[in-house]
């Protein structure tokens, strides 16, 4: 079986869905690909079924119940992946705001550098987000300032959603215990894998904002986030971090 797998949550991404698997399963290095669909509506898990088909040993499919979070999706796909014996696991978007060429980027940090957790940064080399208004680039940034601030990672973007994950962080870091279910998955995944002293570096990526469907992304989201992060920082004092290589080191672009 192939050494990476890609996860990709779903909901009503019927426009975007055959595109997003084939491209990715076009790619040179062999990538399987997760689905995990949240019972959408559209029919989005019958496009991957009937794909499923032709890409038989490299696309695969969870199907649940209904729109249960980011974050719980993307849990049981890592301890999917964990038990199918995956090295590499990767999380991305299903609408092509993540370019899937940059996974060999992500892969290529990870595998030939060494790194534990490579992050597709939309904030390492200024801001590189294409489509999105003024208002939302402002909200997103400010978010991984603000998280910065209160937890002292020393990471740009800390909301970033495109990463490449070695096995050995996910079965060090209790994904089970995770608390935050919507975007604040994502913080907390970089916190607890810079708390246990895993090696991070963020490559610059080109974020576009999607062509086809809805974004899922609100305001509420965000403030919902905002309150666990402050949380999550708070029992983190109370916590001993049992990973303890020399130093925890975050390799940025001017440091690899």
């Amino acid at each position: 079986m192939p050494d990476r797998i890609v996860i990709i949550p779903t909901y009503n991404e019927k426009e975007n869905v055959s595109r997003i698997i084939r491209t990715v399963l076009s790619l040179e290095g062999d990538f399987s690909i997760l689905i995990i669909d949240d019972n959408s509506p559209d029919g989005t898990a019958l496009i991957v079924k009937e794909l499923s088909v032709k890409y038989e040993s490299r696309l695969f499919l969870i199907e649940r119940s209904g729109k249960l979070g980011l974050g719980t999706a993307y849990i049981a796909g890592f301890k999917w992946a964990l038990k199918h014996q995956f090295e590499y696991i990767f999380e991305m978007d299903a609408d092509f705001s993540h370019d899937p060429n940059d996974l060999l980027r992500l892969y290529d940090t990870c595998h030939n550098q060494r790194v534990d957790l490579a992050i597709g940064s939309r904030y390492i080399s200024g801001i590189n987000v294409i489509n999105w208004p003024l208002k939302r680039v402002l909200m997103s940034y400010s978010a991984s300032v603000f998280v910065r601030k209160v937890t002292g990672m020393p990471i740009m973007d800390t909301t970033a959603g495109f990463k490449c994950y070695r096995r050995t962080v996910l079965e060090t870091i209790e994904i089970e215990k995770i608390r935050m279910k919507g975007y604040g998955f994502q913080i907390e995944m970089k916190f607890k894998t810079w708390k246990y002293g895993f090696k991070i570096k963020e490559i610059p990526i080109i974020f576009t904002d999607r062509k086809e469907g809805t974004s899922k992304m609100s305001g509420g989201i965000f403030g919902e986030a905002f309150k666990g992060v402050i949380k999550m920082r708070i029992l983190s004092y109370f916590k001993t971090y049992k990973k303890n290589p020399p130093g925890n080191l975050i390799m940025n672009k001017n440091n690899s």
